[in-house]
């Protein structure tokens, strides 16, 4: 983590928050109370200072310890991630592949005045604004009512098996300041202008485009043979242009990315393009920052390829020790296969179940046994009979038995497996006592 270890006595209170914010800005897991420091300062003078203060501030590159502890400084220096290179090169590329107008000196003007681009956008536009109006509006109205309190609000948003579904999590929670989605799918590179000039048949490349939103925005999930027919370089190299065409049609500006992989601790550093994983999944990731266009709030998204069963993370302990540290986030499991239901998959359950404040999710994440009622307050939505299609056979008789509690609320809208053909299900599952230690740092 990168907190000074200097004495600031007699610093003013605008320097203390200064101090604050230096430990933020380089800590990617605790970047979630940065834009409210700057929205108490909203003066550019002032914020610019800020980000100055916070790059130039001698002691970054230290973890946080007491200063009078130098020995146990020294163990525990770990690498960390210094702030975002900012770039405009994301937003433009996004906007482009995503069928949205670019903006003032975008370098895609003139291939926005084809015939193929046209097209594109008018059928990305049918098809966000169909699920605007259903189910997106029905995951905010959902998350104003139900997901309102600020300890979930202030928590860092973990995503496992997420596939590149930024979606979910940001229509959630779309004020958190950080969001950490974890699957098997690489997590891909930015193309270049020249790269995308390049294309021979620009309608049949962004024709392919479009189909990699088909499932997000036909199903509100991305399915698994789908993924690896798209995102394996087929039409993209992994995750990354799905995530920035979300988030740019989410109203979002990305102010810029990096590569990233995990060092033998477990902390995010930058991957240099050349690098090669320990393993054939490997521990590859990209680190995105973006501005919401609403409120101008900034946060933080990073998306790490990992295999999440029993054998291969017992040969990655550098990813059991930063899911470790997620400690106090706010889970979300949807549309997972029924993984965690399995005994392969019980080391990230158990990472899960030690490490979470709250556990939002439908029928496919974790059993409701595990939810011991001495720890978790479950609260239930919608409806729930038995799964569906090929997993109908994975029942959770406890489930059932517990939606028939009048207490269940009601769900108005579709999302999971047999979307727009059965009703829905969610349960948000909620530690009753505080975590002991809900210090959240994965840098």
């Amino acid at each position: 983590m990168w907190k000074t270890t200097i004495n600031y006595n007699g610093l003013s209170e605008f320097e203390g928050v200064l101090r604050n914010t230096t430990a933020e800005l380089h800590n990617p897991t605790e970047s979630r109370s940065l834009s409210p420091v700057i929205n108490q300062f909203r003066s550019p003078l002032v914020a610019t200072l800020l980000f100055a203060f916070a790059t130039a501030s001698p002691g970054c590159g230290h973890s946080t310890q007491p200063a009078t502890k130098p020995s146990a400084q020294k163990k525990t220096t770990a690498a960390t991630l210094p702030p975002v290179p900012e770039s405009r090169e994301a937003d433009d590329i996004a906007r482009f592949l995503a069928g949205m107008p670019g903006k003032p000196g975008s370098p895609f003007t003139d291939l926005e005045q084809t015939e193929a681009w046209a097209s594109h956008r008018a059928g990305l536009d049918a098809g966000w604004n169909r699920l605007d109006g259903t189910m997106v509006a029905g995951l905010q109205d959902f998350a104003k009512t139900q997901l309102s309190d600020p300890a979930l609000r202030q928590a860092i948003v973990y995503y496992p098996f997420s596939g590149p579904d930024a979606l979910y999590a940001t229509a959630c929670f779309p004020q958190n300041s950080t969001y950490v989605l974890v699957a098997l799918e690489p997590s891909g590179t930015l193309p270049s202008l020249k790269q995308l000039s390049r294309k021979q048949d620009l309608a049949e490349y962004l024709a392919a485009t479009r189909e990699t939103m088909g499932s997000v925005l036909g199903r509100s999930f991305f399915i698994t043979r789908e993924m690896d027919r798209q995102f394996r370089g087929q039409v993209t190299d992994g995750l990354l242009l799905p995530i920035l065409e979300v988030l740019v049609r989410r109203h979002n500006t990305v102010l810029g990315f990096r590569y990233t992989r995990l060092d033998d601790e477990g902390r995010l550093i930058e991957r240099d393009r050349s690098y090669k994983p320990r393993t054939p999944y490997g521990d590859k990731g990209v680190q995105i920052e973006y501005r919401s266009d609403e409120d101008q709030s900034l946060h933080m998204m990073y998306y790490l390829t990992i295999n999440l069963d029993d054998e291969h993370l017992r040969t990655n302990p550098q990813f059991v020790k930063y899911a470790a540290r997620l400690k106090g986030a706010v889970t979300l499991l949807k549309a997972t296969s029924y993984m965690t239901h399995r005994d392969e998959f019980s080391m990230i359950r158990d990472l899960i179940l030690d490490n979470s404040q709250a556990v939002l999710q439908d029928d496919s994440g974790i059993p409701y046994h595990f939810f011991n009622p001495g720890t978790w307050k479950v609260q239930l939505y919608g409806e729930y009979t038995r799964p569906y299609g090929s997993f109908r056979y994975l029942i959770q008789s406890d489930l059932q038995k517990a939606y028939q509690n009048p207490d269940a609320r009601p769900l108005p809208f579709r999302i999971g497996y047999g979307y727009g053909k059965v009703n829905s299900n969610l349960q948000l599952a909620r530690r009753i006592e505080p975590m002991a230690e809900q210090r959240q740092a994965a840098n």
